[in-house]
């Protein structure tokens, strides 16, 4: 019996197994859910108004959030209360409401709105995050792809694209990215902070979404603060970081924040305040209460949620190593946060791959999905999500992966 035989109906006695497994979005475990249970009850009569002398049932409080709620997220950004904008879930929904007064107004420096400029161009890492894709898409603004690396961005290529004066921004995910787990070195930071741009409007949009997302026993350092490397390099407006909490209290019903130069906040809570009279001050007041009283605060609670996801991801890189180390067929990244790993195959069958874990029960993220347009140039990519099941199933949904990653191999192979 041949290899790809052999293979075939190994994989064939896998389906008969008739397994049902998930490994496709980074959703948190409902045991994350229940440490933050205690939420839920937190606020009581006896909290109608907060320390700062505002009363959450009330519209007054301001657009950029309660003052405790900024200090505490804008502590966890590294950045002043000042500097910080909390809002409703999620930071996603802040950087796309940014992003549409770009287009609409300008930001602060704009000469113009974004819309009013022969074309406007981002800056976007791959492998990345595809709701950064998708957001940009649905804008109008064209991609322009660098690597990611174990640095951050490719430099050299960011510094040379800043120089196209239709190449307004940037968007990437700084720490822990999405989906390689790599973060940006002193270095980098440094250089995205002090390049030139061919415009005076340059923005980078920083997703800190894993900032606090360690998996490792204690935090690792964290990566030079990309709004104080700005300011230092006369270049204070340059960048909006955002966050949320969604993989930190309850996905669906967190908060989420930004951050950037004070008279940037000043710009866009100006245009803010014309959508709305006010964010969700009870969620907020709820948030403080709960994250003020976590034992150790929030590293207590990221302690608790990275014990929880460590068995998870050390099950795929115990089976990846088991079953595909120094094979050739695939390389993965070893993240020591955030909520992903990064699988390369060898040989251009990542779609393959993923059809063939489908067919055996295993839900994968579509391959494509971590490049623009789901377009993966070497049809290599694949995300692994594993922090929703149990580190039982995951453990079985991997070797269900490493034996889709060698029969598409040796499909590719067979093929010629």
């Amino acid at each position: 019996m041949s290899e790809l035989e052999a293979l075939r109906e190994q994989f064939e006695q896998v389906k008969s197994l008739g397994l049902a497994l998930n490994m496709q979005r980074g959703q948190p475990s409902d045991q994350d859910f229940d440490l933050a249970n205690p939420m839920l009850t937190i606020v009581d009569a006896e909290d109608v108004v907060t320390p700062g002398k505002v009363a959450i049932r009330n519209y007054p409080g301001g657009i950029a959030g309660l003052a405790e709620a900024r200090a505490l997220f804008g502590e966890m950004l590294g950045v002043r209360p000042e500097e910080t904008i909390v809002g409703n879930n999620s930071s996603l929904k802040l950087m796309s409401n940014t992003l549409m007064w770009a287009m609409l107004r300008g930001l602060k420096d704009s000469p113009r709105p974004w819309t009013k400029e022969d074309k406007t161009k981002f800056i976007v890492t791959v492998p990345g995050y595809d709701r950064h894709f998708t957001l940009l898409d649905a804008l109008g603004i064209e991609m322009v792809c660098v690597d990611m690396t174990p640095e951050g961005p490719d430099m050299d290529a960011v510094e040379a694209l800043a120089l196209d004066p239709t190449v307004r921004g940037m968007a990437f995910v700084p720490t822990y990215s999405n989906p390689t787990g790599d973060t940006v070195s002193e270095a980098t930071v440094r250089r995205l902070a002090s390049m030139p741009t061919a415009v005076p409007d340059f923005t980078i949009f920083a997703d800190d979404a894993y900032i606090v997302h360690f998996l490792t026993e204690q935090p690792g350092e964290r990566p030079y603060n990309l709004l104080r490397a700005c300011e230092e390099a006369g270049n204070p407006d340059r960048v909006y970081l955002f966050g949320s909490t969604s993989k930190i209290t309850f996905a669906g019903a967190g908060l989420g924040f930004m951050a950037s130069s004070v008279d940037n906040v000043k710009y866009i809570v100006g245009l803010m305040g014309t959508q709305f009279i006010g964010p969700n001050k009870i969620e907020q007041y709820r948030h403080v209460k709960f994250i003020q009283k976590y034992p150790g605060g929030l590293m207590g609670l990221m302690a608790d949620h990275a014990a929880l996801l460590r068995p998870k991801f050390q099950a795929v890189q115990d089976v990846l190593a088991r079953e595909l180390d120094g094979t050739g067929l695939a390389t993965w990244s070893n993240p020591q946060g955030g909520y992903f790993v990064s699988l390369d195959t060898a040989k251009p069958v990542a779609d393959r791959v993923v059809a063939l874990a489908k067919e055996a029960g295993v839900s994968l993220t579509p391959a494509g999905a971590t490049y623009p347009h789901k377009q993966d140039p070497h049809n290599a990519n694949i995300r692994l999500s594993p922090s929703r099941p149990p580190a039982a199933e995951v453990e079985k949904a991997m070797e269900v992966v490493a034996l889709c990653v060698k029969l598409a191999s040796a499909e590719y192979e067979a093929e010629g």
